[in-house]
């Protein structure tokens, strides 16, 4: 990996403190950082080098509860730690920053290669790119090295917005150094699809529709907006998780194997499931899309505010804190195959999964127990809280007759000691560092997704009277949503976790 300098722009802001800089400690801990490394915080507040470090330490502490060896460990990397004070909007205030990373690369001896991490508002997106380019720092080359930017989602708010930011990324940095980052595809177990399906014939040789009934993708939570009504009540459910993270699920569960694994192979096998997508009439929109938003409620964990009642949130907001979609690819491996997703706040648990219902046998000779013949056989995989791959099956009940009861196997990371785990974002910044795009989303895969996704927002806008269905906060969503799935129920999580205590109020 070559030395290289970090430079991130939003250095005092939460993603920073609560994520960042405790993935790249966490880099540090495990020797995979470059020989020679250090990173730049960039914000607008006027910090010297020891009072940013003091700031960091204190979050560390706050964030992560570390142990004193960890803390002591912690001070050694806040070595590597510098800052810099830049008004972002001010173009003048560029070249005081591009002098101090000349400094930095001189003193330090590190060679000008430079990653450029963009952890602030969207709305600076178009900004700070043009304030690099304008200083000539964006340029790269055999002689000036590398230059690379990673950005957070959103990556716009509807196909429009996504189309502007990409001309404007793209009237400063090439293609191949824009590093979109979706911190769930930093997840093993994400990852772990692809292993799952390409790795081992038993299941690639089923993953289709003549074996496939159909697949569940779920990303729920047992929190409100936590204090980001400002975003949230322009974003909602559709933006902030659907359009982005669930999609790559889908995508990771239907592509096609790449004819080599590669990151301009493997993206192009994503783009490839986005544009079967079967498009949504405003008549499929109405059927197909089930949106709610949580209300205040009494469970056992105590009173919970509605989402109209949050700080931030309008009081007569429409924006959804749940969404269920029914959607189809139209392809040859799954023609006719429903993909359902679901997102939402304030639920029972906290669990992203993956469910694959498989096909009933067409003759039943067994009466079934415990769960219903075209639901016993199923593969799940967690992506959190814990980790891992559970299979489901049916088998016979002890005693006389053969009555047949679901049973399970089960495969988790934590059970494998052997492992050594970095999390998501440690995963994305060491690739981004060593400049490997194959986890971070491309352009058109960008706009692709949100060429499907943005008829749905399109039909919302026009139709202000557009169902939003209400469900207490502590529950399972609308119970609208349940008609999605005919003759059948959507997977309940808390059945396939292990500890139901720790995740599910039952």
């Amino acid at each position: 990996m070559e030395n290289q300098i970090l430079v991130i722009f939003g250095a005092s802001g939460d993603l920073t403190k609560r994520k960042l800089i405790p993935s790249l400690f966490q880099l540090y801990e495990k020797g995979m950082l470059p020989k020679k490394f250090a990173i730049l915080g960039v914000a607008r507040s006027a910090y010297r080098d020891e009072q940013y470090r003091e700031l960091l330490k204190d979050a560390f502490i706050k964030y992560t509860k570390p142990e004193e060896e960890a803390i002591v460990k912690f001070g050694e990397f806040l070595n590597l730690v510098y800052y810099q004070s830049l008004e972002t909007t001010n173009p003048e205030s560029y070249e005081p920053f591009k002098l101090r990373l000349q400094e930095m690369s001189t003193s330090l001896e590190i060679p000008d290669n430079y990653l450029y991490y963009l952890s602030t508002p969207p709305t600076l997106y178009e900004v700070i790119p043009k304030g690099l380019k304008a200083q000539g720092l964006h340029k790269e080359s055999a002689f000036t090295g590398f230059r690379r930017i990673i950005i957070e989602k959103p990556f716009g708010y509807d196909l429009k917005s996504a189309q502007k930011l990409h001309k404007v990324l793209k009237g400063v940095f090439q293609e191949s150094q824009i590093y979109r980052i979706d911190h769930y595809l930093g997840k093993e177990t994400v990852q772990n699809i692809l292993v799952l399906r390409f790795a081992n014939g038993i299941f690639e040789n089923l993953w289709n529709r003549n074996f496939i009934e159909r697949v569940e993708v779920t990303a729920i939570e047992n929190l409100s907006i936590e204090g980001r009504g400002g975003y949230y009540d322009k974003a909602g459910a559709l933006r902030d998780m659907v359009q982005n993270h669930l999609a790559q699920l889908v995508a990771l569960t239907a592509m096609e194997p790449p004819s080599v694994f590669n990151a301009e192979s493997f993206r192009n096998e994503v783009v490839k499931v986005y544009q079967a997508f079967r498009p949504m009439s405003d008549v499929d929109i109405r059927n197909n899309v089930v949106r709610g938003q949580y209300l205040a409620s009494t469970t056992a964990k105590g009173e919970n505010r509605g989402y109209r009642e949050e700080e931030g949130v309008d009081a007569l907001s429409r924006t959804e804190t749940y969404l269920a979609m029914k959607l189809y690819i139209d392809n040859f491996r799954w023609q006719g195959v429903p993909f359902y997703i679901r997102t939402g706040k304030q639920m029972p648990t906290k669990v992203s999964e993956i469910v694959i219902h498989f096909k009933p046998l067409a003759h039943r000779l067994f009466k079934c127990a415990g769960c219903g013949c075209n639901s016993c056989t199923k593969l799940i995989i967690r992506i959190q809280p814990d980790e891992g791959i559970q299979i489901k099956f049916g088998v016979k009940i002890p005693g006389s007759g053969f009555s047949v009861h679901q049973a399970s196997m089960d495969f988790k990371y934590e059970n494998v000691p052997s492992f050594s785990f970095i999390d998501a974002y440690s995963r994305l910044l060491l690739d981004g560092m060593q400049g490997d795009s194959t986890l971070f989303t491309r352009t058109d895969a960008v706009e692709t997704s949100w060429a499907f996704f943005d008829s749905v927002l399109k039909l919302w806008e026009k139709d202000p009277e557009f169902p939003l269905y209400g469900y207490p906060a502590g529950t399972w969503g609308p119970k609208e949503a349940d008609a999605l799935i005919p003759d059948s129920y959507w997977t309940n999580p808390c059945k396939n976790l292990t500890n139901t205590d720790l995740y599910c109020e039952l």
